[in-house]
């Protein structure tokens, strides 16, 4: 058992009502191994009132730092880390003119290991504890990614990433070594395989990750969907709505489909801890199937910024009510920094004030970056599940700890913060990679 001493940053229960950040000037943080031998939190609060409640107990001192969960990362590209900050004219070319290109690498184990490394340590050293990620179509990019995630003891969800239709050649999902088995086919049961081997080992989670439904025929949708359905605590990853051309590229593709979105329920993808990327140009018909059917949206405004996409309707998530969470989106999102990100947040929900009387609060932005990713994710603690993205008792100990002084203005910002808002606000406008100290994360007895 071990005790860390500083300013304290978490959250309150989501059954307690709206979101609301709890913060501890001078606070005390007990971590210890649950019955499973896990690092989760064993108590927090003010250090006078929890220290007496553990005698003896090691404490680590952060003077003038702030100690604040691990941020969750909702979509991400490891194969894309080369890719950010490519000029392109929209989403479809910049697929097309730099991340296939790049993606085609993958093929090889080698060049899948050392981009692993590089991905999962620029996560960590930018204070992301948890991510949701896209791998390639390459089974090798897939074990890369999750040996280096579990050398490092990070939780991390992927999955090899479906498209049969509408790609390169060389990156539609191969045919078996014999020539017996389709690519179709092949991928599923690649998939049914690595499921086996990655899912629940560890920190690690399966993801079903069709890439985007006008690169994968009806038949891999298909069985997409039933493994989905055998499989029921894998996690399934797509995108959807993200860019217009997109969207009626779609809809030519599955004209039987009431919307794009709704392509996926058609095929059995829609459900509890299913994660769709960007959910930008949605009616309510859409809305309503997303609360109803518990699916989550990955909110990439770095992404959608850059690329042109458009704006993500927060007035309209939150009048229907289903999750969301953030997400970098890195290639197409310009940062793994989640200040950088909650920034972007800003920034759209701005654009939402404009039209529809929205502004999103500095508690809410660091809210959907940690807590309410973790529960988009389904990784609330609730329904037996893990609980990640707070500070709570019973959360997996992931936290970051952050220095509010780390630049000069930053410091000069930060001192002069009247409230928690502000304080808040200051590192989410001005904090890089810069910010975070030290990542730690929970470790296994």
């Amino acid at each position: 058992m071990k005790a860390y001493r500083a300013s304290l940053l978490w959250f309150a229960p989501h059954s307690e009502g709206p979101v609301r950040a709890l913060f501890e000037e001078d606070g005390l943080l007990v971590v210890g191994p649950n019955a499973s031998g896990v690092q989760v939190v064993q108590a927090i609060g003010a250090y006078s009132a929890v220290v007496h409640q553990y005698p003896g107990v090691a404490v680590e001192h952060f003077p003038g730092r702030i100690i604040a969960p691990g941020f969750v990362d909702l979509h991400i590209h490891y194969p894309q880390a080369n890719v950010i900050g490519s000029p392109a004219d929209g989403l479809l070319p910049w697929l097309e003119n730099h991340t296939f290109p790049e993606e085609k690498r993958f093929a090889a184990h080698e060049y899948s290991a050392q981009a692993a490394t590089f991905f999962i340590a620029e996560l960590l050293r930018n204070g992301v504890t948890t991510a949701l990620t896209f791998a390639t179509s390459h089974t090798e990019s897939v074990d890369a990614l999750f040996a280096e995630a579990r050398l490092r003891r990070m939780r991390l969800i992927t999955g090899l990433c479906l498209m049969d239709r509408n790609a390169p050649a060389d990156l539609l999902n191969r045919a078996s070594s014999d020539g017996r088995v389709t690519g179709t086919e092949q991928s599923l049961r690649d998939t049914e395989a690595l499921i086996q081997r990655w899912h629940g080992k560890d920190r690690l989670g399966y993801a079903i990750t069709p890439r985007f439904a006008p690169t994968c025929t009806d038949a891999q949708l298909r069985g997409a969907g039933e493994l989905a359905k055998q499989y029921p605590d894998v996690w399934i990853q797509s995108h959807v709505a993200e860019n217009k051309d997109e969207i009626a590229w779609a809809r030519e593709l599955f004209p039987q489909s009431r919307s794009y979105l709704a392509t996926y329920d058609d095929f059995g993808l829609m459900r509890h801890r299913a994660i769709y990327a960007h959910c930008i140009h949605f009616d309510d018909n859409d809305r309503d199937l997303m609360r109803e059917t518990g699916a989550a949206a990955a909110i990439s405004p770095t992404s959608n910024l850059f690329l042109g996409s458009g704006f993500f309707d927060y007035a309209g998530a939150d009048r229907v009510g289903f999750r969301y969470g953030l997400a970098s989106d890195v290639g197409g999102g310009t940062s793994f920094s989640p200040f950088h990100t909650m920034l972007g947040a800003y920034y759209v929900g701005r654009e939402g004030q404009t039209k529809q009387g929205l502004s999103l609060n500095p508690q809410h932005l660091w809210w959907q970056h940690t807590a309410g990713a973790a529960r988009a994710l389904g990784l609330d603690g609730t329904h037996g599940s893990a609980a990640v993205g707070n500070l709570l008792p019973g959360c997996e100990a992931d936290f970051v700890v952050l220095n509010p002084g780390c630049t000069p203005l930053l410091e000069r910002k930060t001192s002069r913060a009247a409230n928690l808002d502000e304080l808040l606000f200051a590192m989410i406008v001005l904090g890089d990679d810069r910010l975070i100290e030290r990542t730690v994360i929970s470790q296994a007895a």
